[in-house]
């Protein structure tokens, strides 16, 4: 997975949760076939991770339940 480097200069989370983030969010870009990717020429993954950083999509972090 390939992220623009200076944005995780700019980010404040850690590398495992953007890196989560972003999977999933390409996941969900590609099963509902989103026109975007093919805008994107199929890069579903870097895609995903622009919608983040830019803060077009947004995340959160569930607390595990017991």
């Amino acid at each position: 997975m390939i992220f623009p480097l200076e944005e995780l200069v700019k980010f404040k989370g850690g590398m495992y949760e953007i890196t989560v983030a972003a999977s999933r969010r390409a996941y969900q870009l590609a099963m509902i076939k989103d026109p975007l990717v093919d805008e994107n020429d199929g890069k579903v993954v870097s895609l995903a991770a622009r919608q983040l950083f830019t803060g077009e999509v947004q995340y959160r972090i569930d607390a595990p339940k017991n």
